[in-house]
């Protein structure tokens, strides 16, 4: 009876620590930022995700961009590492739709300038956990020794996050050794055309202090019924990937 009592308990506790695990990926993080209440949730009880046709158009999206500069070295990618693999965009409601956008992007800037590098995979830690994430595109920047990432949007309105920018932003920075400084970042609203660059991104403290959950958006921790357990894993952080230099010209 007394066990009995003890697991009524803790099925009715206001507040379960949950642990963050020692890798995320950036799409994680964002979540995180925004609902950690939420992403807690989601940690406490995974719910597999069923398929959706608009993700896989996303995917192929990605990966028609991807192929349209065929030229370039492009990494192996395994099934779960599909180029917009992230995409949360699903507003691509046929094969018509998927048309429009490869033509809405032949009509872009970017469709007119060679990237550096296609779906790159970047990661570093912050706050001792590694955070994942692929960039849909780098270009060098007009300066010498710059560049600029760019991440398509799909989507329909402005759904990007700088939070997500400034994540590839930092990776790609301390991967290949520049300054934060010589990166910029954009988003590409492939629909639209529109090009948006944010004024400012956080930086390494900055991003450390939002993983911690001491600054950022997000809805209030008292009331939830579980909260993430962001103290530091114990254990082996990882190291940023080993990632080549870009090619010098």
């Amino acid at each position: 009876m007394e066990a009995l009592t003890t697991e009524l308990r803790r099925a009715r506790a206001t507040s379960r620590e949950v642990r963050v695990p020692p890798s995320l990926t950036a799409s994680d993080l964002l979540r995180l930022a925004a609902d950690p209440d939420g992403f807690a949730q989601e940690l406490a009880r995974p719910m597999p995700k069923p398929p959706q046709p608009a993700a896989r158009r996303g995917t192929r999206f990605h990966a028609w961009v991807e192929s349209r500069f065929e030229e370039l070295p492009l990494p192996m990618l395994g099934p779960d590492e599909l180029p917009g693999g992230d995409e949360s965009d699903a507003d691509i409601a046929d094969e018509r739709d998927l048309a429009a956008l490869k033509e809405a992007f032949e009509r872009s800037p970017y469709a007119r300038r060679t990237p550096l590098r296609i779906e790159a995979p970047v990661q570093l830690t912050l706050a001792g956990r590694v955070i994942r994430g692929r960039i849909d595109a780098v270009y060098r920047g007009e300066r010498p020794g710059t560049y600029e990432i760019v991440d398509w949007k799909t989507g329909r309105g402005a759904t990007g996050d700088p939070l997500q920018l400034a994540v590839y932003r930092l990776a790609w920075a301390e991967q290949h050794g520049v300054p934060p400084e010589s990166v910029t970042a954009a988003f590409l609203y492939v629909r639209t055309g529109e090009t948006v660059r944010p004024a400012r991104l956080p930086g390494r403290a900055e991003l450390e202090r939002i993983l911690l959950g001491e600054s950022g958006g997000g809805t209030e921790r008292g009331h939830a019924r579980e909260e993430a357990a962001l103290a530091p894993h114990q254990g082996p952080a990882g190291t940023p990937a080993d990632m080549p230099p870009p090619p010098a010209g």
